[in-house]
């Protein structure tokens, strides 16, 4: 049996997406992330900075879908109290906007997935050898796909997870260029949607997201590997 952090790696490279939800309306949190999970969302993160975070991470952490249970993260986690309190919750996975040394150890003592934010190859390379599992493109910057193949050339092992920055037109660009998972923010969670509680337009662009990815890579799975003879 994998241990419960090697789990959850192997479940974000299966589904390589997930839904990270940002929001200040307490009404619009979990109608807003059911949403997502009934568009195929498997992955789910929720910052701190929502309301009631804890809460939901809890509730969502009870939910299986198709007799499966959910993965689900804590974003914005900025200290090692954070860490503890999205740990109690249940979060299996921890992310943050920063690179944080101490809070990446307590994810490795707690056999707890970290993904730390990055925007530059010297702070990815410095979560990397911190021990971060991920490392967190953040924000994406606008020539994202081209300044990710750019970044693997000297770089290759790292495992680059871009968020801000990652639409439902450009998530294709970005596994071409090597991303191994994305992160969609607000451009799944859009804020007229969220404002309207127009849940049903988030669920439908959900499921073209999802789309795309898995589309993605059951056609690369598909090509022909090169001979190594």
């Amino acid at each position: 049996m994998p241990s419960p952090r090697a789990a959850v790696l192997n479940t974000f490279a299966k589904h390589r997406c997930s839904a990270i939800l940002r929001t200040k309306d307490p009404k619009a949190v979990r109608p807003a992330l059911d949403a997502a999970i009934r568009g195929g969302f498997r992955i789910v993160e929720v910052t701190m900075t929502t309301p009631n975070c804890l809460k939901h991470i809890a509730s969502l952490c009870e939910q299986q879908v198709d007799g499966k249970p959910l993965t689900v993260g804590a974003g914005t986690v900025l200290t090692v109290e954070d860490a503890k309190q999205a740990m109690a919750a249940g979060a299996q996975f921890l992310v943050s906007p920063v690179t944080d040394p101490q809070i990446i150890t307590f994810c490795r003592q707690h056999d707890l997935v970290s993904v730390p934010g990055t925007f530059t190859p010297t702070e990815m390379m410095t979560a990397h050898k911190a021990g971060a599992d991920l490392v967190k493109l953040f924000p994406g910057p606008s020539n994202g796909p081209a300044f990710l193949r750019a970044l693997h050339g000297p770089l290759p092992f790292l495992r680059v997870f871009p968020t801000s920055g990652v639409t439902e037109d450009n998530c294709e660009e970005w596994l071409a260029a090597g991303a191994f998972g994305l992160g969609f923010v607000a451009s799944l969670f859009e804020p007229s949607d969220m404002a309207r509680h127009r849940f049903d337009l988030i669920e439908a662009r959900a499921k073209r997201m999802v789309k795309k990815v898995t589309e993605f890579g059951a056609a690369r799975a598909s090509e022909p590997q090169a001979s190594t003879v």
